[in-house]
């Protein structure tokens, strides 16, 4: 084992190295869109509950979009599902730079063509297309470095956007922004699918459907499903409204931002040891610890009195929890499962963490506007927390019989 070379072709490198690039871009500018929020309010018109609602409406496209990513990837090959989605995003950002970008229009802007745009070239798909040339002993490595080097994303665009939207406003940064997404979008054409010869699993006739009735009848999948949705609802609670909420309790704006890079910075050693821990033990067991220090971490960021230093102690533990779970979570999906259909059967996964991200967008901003904070939405992110510890646990990791018996 010791000898096994990590890289088993060039196909696998350069697709490696690219997926880390489309996810980088992706979810750097992803990360942002909360410190926008007061720059749509005072020039759009555009409330706070409307931007939630535009995040969470992004959050469910970008969910739904998934599995329709999933599939094109499994059957054309990763490079054309993921381009094809980065002209969406692109668009998404060039109508809400140019117009029109109020009313209707902002929700179709950010919520239905980013959300679009980030359900192919987000996470899953260049995460389950790198999967795809590694074998299992590995696989959860390779995935952690996706995910770990778009978290570098998360840390530099949070920092440039605050310098950029003070210097040089929020028009000429979305611009930006735009040119950076056709940067991703040529290297889209690089994260390849395996031929037939690269493959690292022995061909099979399994259908689409025959794959999706064996997955929605295995009750770990479903446990798996359910506590996605958890993950869903805490990051995107905390990258959409933390910017508020600083502000609310008289913090200044520039400390949001280093919460939100701090997230990033962290999230890179979170998810880089997630990925190596699941290859020595259990990954539901990984899962649930996760979830339940994501609540104790919560709970210090809020009842402790406000201040700089416990906020960035939050964005360092926060961000170390982050996205932690996505290696772990896709890599027992693709143990069970098997990788011929991982951009489909991940992309379901994927798409209960987006509703999660939904009503963790949307409650956030209704319950600020109604009650005058987020208190009762961090009172439903800790309960989450320990629901999503528990649910884990029944999980059995290992293939379905189907692959035992091949």
């Amino acid at each position: 084992m010791s000898s096994e070379k990590f890289i088993k072709n060039n196909t696998a490198l350069i697709t490696l190295i690219t997926a880390c690039g489309v996810v980088l871009i992706s979810l750097g500018v992803r990360q942002t869109f909360g410190l926008f929020f007061m720059d749509f309010k005072n020039d759009l018109n555009v409330s706070i509950t409307q931007s939630g609602l535009a995040i969470g409406i992004q959050m469910l496209m970008w969910g739904l979009s998934g599995p329709i990513f999933g599939v094109i990837a499994d059957k054309y090959g990763g490079h054309k599902a993921i381009g094809l989605a980065f002209i969406f995003y692109i668009l998404g950002i060039y109508f809400l730079y140019s117009g029109p970008n109020t009313g209707l229009f902002f929700q179709i802007d950010l919520g239905i063509l980013v959300g679009i745009g980030l359900g192919g070239t987000a996470i899953s798909i260049p995460m389950s297309i790198v999967g795809k040339h590694f074998p299992l002993s590995n696989r959860t490595i390779a995935m952690s470095i996706v995910t770990a080097v778009g978290s570098f994303g998360y840390f530099i665009s949070p920092l440039y956007t605050n310098y950029s939207l003070v210097s040089n406003g929020w028009v000429n940064t979305l611009f930006l922004f735009m040119l950076v997404l056709f940067l991703g979008f040529v290297m889209s054409f690089f994260v390849r699918s395996p031929s037939l010869t690269q493959s690292i699993e022995k061909p099979n006739d399994q259908s689409t459907m025959s794959a999706l009735n064996e997955a929605f009848k295995n009750k770990s999948y479903l446990f798996l499903t359910g506590g996605f949705f958890v993950c869903g609802f805490h990051i995107t609670l905390v990258g959409t409204h933390v910017p508020v909420y600083i502000a609310d309790r008289g913090l200044e704006g520039w400390t949001a931002a280093a919460i939100l890079s701090l997230i990033g910075l962290f999230n890179i050693f979170g998810s880089l040891t997630s990925g190596y821990l699941s290859t020595k033990m259990s990954k539901k067991i990984i899962l649930s610890a996760l979830y339940f220090l994501r609540g104790i971490s919560i709970c210090f960021f809020i009842f402790l009195p406000p201040s700089n230093i416990s906020s960035f102690i939050f964005g360092a533990t926060f961000g170390f929890l982050w996205l932690a779970t996505v290696p772990a979570t896709s890599g027992i999906v693709a143990q069970m499962f098997g990788t011929k259909y991982l951009g489909l059967l991940y992309g379901i996964v994927f798409l209960s963490h987006q509703i999660g991200s939904f009503l963790g967008a949307y409650l956030g901003g209704l319950f600020h506007d109604l009650y005058g904070s987020y208190d009762y939405a961090w009172y439903l992110a800790i309960a989450l927390s320990i629901f999503a510890a528990i649910i884990h646990l029944p999980i059995k990791e290992e293939a379905v019989l189907r692959l035992k018996t091949e």
